[in-house]
């Protein structure tokens, strides 16, 4: 169910100029989400679906100025036919792909990653094991997002771990919680919390100061490479 094509991006998918994809439906309802229309039914009904073979003709036309393309959500490996779509666009328009998960669905990711069909792996990590089901607005069984921190570690050509870090939800003592749910990672980003519409208006919060991300970004111990972005 794709909702939504974003010609050009050059910061979304690192080292590459690249589109974008959205697909609709999430099995999250993180109240800080920047993407209701995407995620809460009642909105997602009212985004028209964009046809497959529209959006690999629209990417064939940028083959000279995109080398990349980003699928994100919503969370996309929610949509039923990822597996012949990534296979469609390995084949024929022979372009980088970058999924963005929630890592809800291992079992999927390393079928896609066993096969070939992705080339960068961006991995939400909400919070901390003590408030990831607070954080997604669901219960969520922590040992399937375990599983697909381990499938991408050991599978994916490329990968970055992220962190919202909305107060409330991820506070500096989450991170050294954080670190030790991953293990030893490639790539670990903490990411600035922007106020906007979310899936819930009652958890607008301020955004933590540059002070407190950076001793948040000293409690990381974990990554070969680090960042706040």
């Amino acid at each position: 169910m794709i909702k939504g094509f974003q010609g050009i991006s050059l910061i979304d998918y690192p080292g590459h100029v690249a589109s974008i994809i959205f697909v609709g439906s999430c099995n999250f309802r993180c109240p800080f989400c920047h993407n209701p229309e995407l995620v809460l039914p009642e909105r997602l009904k009212l985004l028209p679906d964009i046809d497959e073979d529209e959006i690999i003709e629209k990417l064939k036309k940028r083959k000279k100025m995109v080398d990349g393309v980003e699928i994100t959500g919503g969370e996309p490996t929610l949509y039923r036919n990822l597996i012949n779509f990534l296979k469609r666009l390995k084949e024929e328009v022979q372009i980088d792909v970058k999924i963005d998960t929630n890592g809800s669905n291992p079992g999927l990711l390393q079928r896609i990653l066993d096969e070939g069909l992705c080339d960068y792996v961006a991995m939400d990590i909400k919070s901390s094991p003590p408030k990831y089901s607070k954080a997604c607005g669901v219960n969520v069984n922590l040992e399937a997002i375990k599983r697909s921190v381990e499938i991408i570690k050991e599978k994916a050509p490329d990968y970055e771990f992220r962190t919202t870090v909305v107060p409330c939800f991820v506070e500096v003592e989450d991170i050294p919680l954080i670190c030790e749910f991953l293990g030893k990672v490639k790539r670990y980003i903490l990411q600035r919390y922007q106020k906007g519409e979310l899936v819930d208006p009652s958890f607008s919060f301020e955004p933590y100061p540059d002070s407190v991300l950076q001793e948040m970004l000293s409690k990381i111990e974990c990554a070969e490479e680090k960042l706040i972005r």
